[in-house]
């Protein structure tokens, strides 16, 4: 089966199916083996369902036993008989929604979800096979993925290398073929940080296409969900199913008439003939860091090694057809400014409130029912209570604040235009630029400070304040044999458009090769 089923997309996994060369058991428990093998070095994987995931695979079999009942289901679901990953912030009925930390694995308090987020329930509908949670950093709120709850997750290219977070445990799970694809969450580079790192595909949906309800929330105005895959093809599949408007979700209403969710018609090899992409100044400049959620500091400078990486990978992007455009007015330091006047602080404790509220077990609908249950205190950042230094900002909902618009909506609509104004003063279709800032970094070798490395810092997070989609596309490899990771961002609901980009680069590179994996 490995000749078949390694680096298998969806498309071929169908075409095994409908030759009945493989039931959907026999592939759920090659997937599962896989995970028993190689779990325990690199633990990508935080909670297996083991007997739900044969459960569904059984139950699907037995639906399509006629080659006409086969056909048709192959039709109705696009991802039929295709295992897949969640991430452990996401809700699935009945299973524990551990968002990577301790305090709701407490025996007797767990956090077991009421019910499906729709992007599970989307999932499902379309005959997925979940197959568990992937592990995250506790409140996916770090470049890494070590957590309380599951330890440290490795680079499947290095196990002793970072995989990026928060969705590391996602992306070594889908890069190391325990998975076909699965799904990360982003609230500053957190699908495309390990996307790079473990040469996959990490798409960031413009915000509002795909809803973020049933998802623990780290800054939930900056927060979105996308798929990680190890081509495009999977995830513009995986978007599809994604997509669509929740009511528990005000961003998602009229989604479907601003972007029909139909993205592989722009799956095209020549997309990018024509195409111009300018490269921001204030990512190739920076020598500065910031504050990530916690209030840790990273490093915002571009290495040299990556700068070199990038340069040899837009080399890709000319062959299929496209233009580079370097220009120091390209995003300067100026635009800089102007995302740092999108204020979220305010209003960071009403995305846990809701959150509770909808997806929290019986015993504890809010923060405050959280602790007399448990007595245990959720994080101060959570709840908009400062990081670092920062004083703790009065908490606001959104919807009712009357300060909202000059806090949130106009400093953004400034950004987002001053973005657009780029884009069409220089005819450019999107912007290109390393997924990473530096190379993933060992986090086993003693460090000369005697602390752990850190790492690996992006400065991408600006998609996010802006709300437009990106693209982590493999670029390439270091010296070392770790992935590189290049970036494309879109213009709002254009994702299609940048999908065809990334597929595009993709057919003209072909840079992904599979990981060698160690049991130890």
């Amino acid at each position: 089966m490995d000749q078949d089923l390694l680096e298998v997309s969806v498309t071929k996994l169908h075409t095994l199916y409908r030759a009945h060369t493989y039931t959907v058991r026999q592939v759920t428990e090659w997937y599962l083996a896989r995970i028993a093998k190689y779990n325990p070095a690199y633990k990508p994987i935080l909670e297996l369902d083991r007997e739900g995931a044969l459960k569904r695979a059984d139950l699907e079999d037995a639906e399509a036993k006629s080659p006409a009942a086969l056909a048709a289901k192959l039709k109705a679901q696009p991802l039929w008989g295709v295992p897949i990953v969640i991430k452990a912030n996401t809700s699935i009925e009945d299973r524990v929604t551990s968002d990577g930390w301790t305090g709701f694995l407490q025996p007797g308090h767990e956090l077991i979800a009421p019910r499906d987020a729709q992007i599970v329930a989307h999932f499902k509908s379309a005959g997925a096979i979940i197959l568990g949670h992937t592990n995250m950093p506790d409140f996916a709120a770090s470049d890494t993925n070590n957590s309380s709850a599951g330890g440290r997750t490795g680079n499947a290219y290095n196990v002793r290398y970072s995989p990026g977070g928060s969705s590391g445990g996602t992306a070594t799970a889908v890069a190391a073929n325990l998975a076909v694809l699965g799904q990360g969450t982003d609230t500053s580079n957190s699908i495309r940080n390990p996307a790079s790192t473990d040469s996959l595909v990490g798409f960031l949906p413009t915000r509002g296409l795909v809803s973020i309800a049933g998802i623990a929330p780290l800054d939930w105005l900056m927060d979105d969900t996308g798929p990680l895959a190890r081509n495009v093809t999977d995830a513009a599949i995986a978007l599809e199913v994604m997509a669509g408007e929740d009511k528990l979700d005000d961003r998602t209403a009229g989604s479907a008439a601003k972007e029909p969710p139909q993205f592989t018609q722009y799956l095209k090899a020549d997309a990018l003939k024509g195409k111009r992409f300018g490269v921001p100044s204030f990512i190739i400049n920076n020598q500065g860091t910031a504050l990530s959620s916690t209030g840790a500091t990273r490093s915002l400078a571009l290495r040299p090694e990556t700068q070199a990486a990038f340069l040899k990978a837009i080399e890709g992007l000319r062959a299929a057809g496209a233009t580079i455009v370097e220009d120091d007015t390209i995003l300067p330091a100026s635009f800089e400014t102007l995302l740092r006047a999108i204020s979220t602080g305010p209003y960071r404790a009403e995305g846990f409130e809701d959150f509770l509220r909808d997806f929290g077990p019986t015993e504890y609908k809010s923060p405050a029912a959280f602790e007399q249950a448990t007595g245990q205190k959720l994080p101060g950042f959570l709840l908009g209570q400062g990081r670092g230094n920062a004083p703790a900002a009065s908490q606001r909902r959104l919807e009712d604040d009357p300060k909202a618009k000059e806090t949130f909506w106009d400093p953004q609509a400034k950004a987002l235009a001053a973005y657009n104004e780029t884009l069409e003063r220089l005819h450019l279709d999107g912007m290109v630029y390393p997924a990473l800032q530096m190379p993933p970094n060992d986090e086993i070798a003693p460090q000369p400070d005697g602390k752990p490395s850190t790492g690996p810092h992006s400065n991408t997070g600006w998609v996010n304040r802006i709300g437009v989609p990106a693209v982590a596309v493999p670029g390439g490899f270091y010296d070392n044999g770790l992935p590189f990771g290049l970036e494309i961002s879109g213009k709002a609901w254009q994702d299609g458009a940048l999908l065809g980009y990334a597929y595009a680069y993709e057919q003209k590179t072909h840079h992904r090769k599979p990981p060698v994996l160690a049991t130890e």
